[in-house]
């Protein structure tokens, strides 16, 4: 079991960073109303307003940042302001063990990927998939998507059934496991290097935006020749946004390519969760046990806090 982080109190400071690219910081902005909601104060890291190309600030400056909110008692949480690109390459030179010895709770999604796996690796530290903060200063943000930052505050299970999305059943069976994964470019790209995403015996979470079938494909196929999907227990299909084919015409749609790899898996796999770049985007806990019953396409997590 993952060391899990204590949980969050009202009144409580957060630390906010960007380890990848720049925030719209007017989007950043209107998130801080909710978390003043929340009861939460909040503390910005000096990169958040930097710009070096696409991303924010240099690498230096990024990692300072996150070393900063880890170090400091005062900060009870770390929150990704966006994601972007950019965060891996500050992944070789974190001190693991600094997070591992002030374990506190480290929220984001999509680049954030990569550190949500470096971090379950070496830091062996229980880690959030939740929406980034300039993302929850958009004007469509959904009430569950504000709702899932309360399971920062109360240990409670986390169960996902069909009054939250249509789901459907890719693979039937039941499994427990250790939940890992986010976004797929992510995983893929972290395959060869020291950070390897470890999917052995665990509940893969896959999302991604923006990726043709083709392209989906090809990363798919990347994880069943790196024996990645022959060590999964099963896998959770997330959001794929925007995935329609542009290149090839007579293009495989993106069910026909999740049957080809995950039909026949023979272990549970259900496609339809909200959980990527989505409203609502469904925030979960990685590095806690699951229960995924595809047969009657339910998900229930155990707390991520204690």
């Amino acid at each position: 079991m993952k060391i899990r982080p204590k949980r969050l109190q009202v009144g409580d400071t957060v630390g906010i960073i960007a380890p990848a690219s720049p925030p719209n910081f007017e989007k950043l902005t209107k998130s801080f109303a909710f978390l003043e909601e929340l009861g939460l104060k909040y503390v910005i890291g000096k990169s958040v307003q930097l710009q070096n190309g696409y991303l924010a600030g240099t690498d230096e400056e990024r990692l300072s940042d996150l070393h900063e909110m880890i170090e400091d008692p005062n900060i009870a949480a770390i929150l990704c302001a966006s994601g972007g690109y950019g965060a891996a390459r500050i992944a070789e030179r974190i001190d693991y063990q600094l997070l591992e010895e002030n374990p506190k709770i480290f929220w984001g999604f999509s680049d954030i990927t990569y550190l949500h796996t470096a971090f379950g690796l070496y830091s062996d530290i229980v880690t959030f998939h939740g929406p980034t903060l300039s993302s929850m200063g958009r004007e469509d943000v959904a009430e569950r998507s504000k709702h899932m930052f309360k399971q920062l505050f109360e240990p409670a299970e986390i169960h996902y059934e069909e009054d939250i999305s249509m789901l459907t059943t890719v693979s039937g069976g039941a499994v427990r496991g250790e939940l890992t994964g986010g976004n797929l470019t992510l995983i893929v790209s972290s395959i060869g290097t020291k950070y390897e995403i470890d999917t052995k015996g665990k509940i893969l979470l896959i999302e991604d935006i923006g990726l043709e079938p083709a392209q989906i494909d090809g990363l798919l196929n990347q994880l069943k020749l790196s024996r990645k999907l022959d060590e999964v227990a099963g896998v959770i299909i997330g959001e794929f946004t925007n995935a329609e084919p542009k290149e090839y015409v007579d293009s495989l749609t993106i069910d026909e390519v999740f049957t080809h790899y995950f039909g026949k898996l023979g272990k549970p796999v259900v496609k339809g969760f909200k959980m990527g770049h989505c409203e609502p985007n469904v925030a979960i806990p990685l590095g806690v046990d699951a229960i995924l019953d595809a047969d009657r396409k339910h998900l229930a997590i155990l707390p991520g806090v204690q």
